[in-house]
């Protein structure tokens, strides 16, 4: 069967949108603010875990990271606003943006410091340190002598 849209063409086909979308940056509203979640690059080095979550645009102020039992919770929230009023004090334009988002990763029990977990935001990054214990941290090759 020939799909024919020319007699609609500003009307997007239902299942065309509903397979192509992307689900974890669904915009809330129709304007250009939208709300996404952010990537994450994660490295495991012998002695640590190192998370980076690029967020631009934000500030050292907007983030929360905590850790509850072995759940690292990542979360920002940041909020703007733009009023412009005409000369009577009168709005003439008045504009809220919020952005936020939560991330969360399972820690290994028992593998790492989690009194040791350290973080900085930089050039629009925020970089995260979890450092492991003794016990999760790969040993040298150990020679062994034959008698």
């Amino acid at each position: 069967m020939k799909n024919d849209r020319s007699f609609f063409p500003a009307i997007p086909s239902f299942f065309d949108d509903m397979l192509t979308r992307d689900w974890f940056n669904w915009p809330l509203t129709h304007n250009s603010s939208s709300v996404s979640v952010p990537a994450v690059n994660i490295k495991e080095t012998n002695d640590t875990y190192e998370l980076e979550v690029a967020a631009p645009g934000m500030s050292k102020e907007d983030f929360k990271v905590e850790l509850d039992n072995n759940l690292l919770v990542i979360s920002a929230q940041k909020e703007s606003r733009h009023e412009e009023k005409d000369e009577r004090g009168n709005f003439a334009r008045r504009e809220f943006n919020y952005q936020s988002f939560s991330r969360s990763f399972s820690l290994p029990e028992r593998l790492v410091k989690g009194e040791e977990i350290s973080a900085k935001y930089s050039d629009g990054i925020l970089y995260i340190s979890v450092p492991k214990t003794e016990e999760a941290k790969v040993k040298p090759a150990k020679q062994i002598e034959i008698h």
